[in-house]
């Protein structure tokens, strides 16, 4: 599945665990899954698109005052 992240890929990828990926689904803090069948999976473009749009892990930083 070029081009496509799974859970797992995903969870790697962000440094959390395979459930905290669910939970932020739930809680719609990640862009909506694709499915191919019936597992769940994120397209690569749209999650370098979200990652970059996310605050967390320090945004922070360079802001001042």
């Amino acid at each position: 599945m070029e081009g496509f992240l799974t859970a797992d890929q995903l969870a790697a990828r962000l440094g959390i665990q395979r459930a905290s990926i669910y939970r932020m689904h739930t809680r719609g803090d990640l862009p909506e899954p694709e499915k191919i069948g019936r597992t769940p999976v994120w397209p690569l473009a749209v999650i370098e698109t979200w990652e970059k749009d996310r605050p967390g892990h320090g945004w922070r930083k360079g802001k001042t005052g």
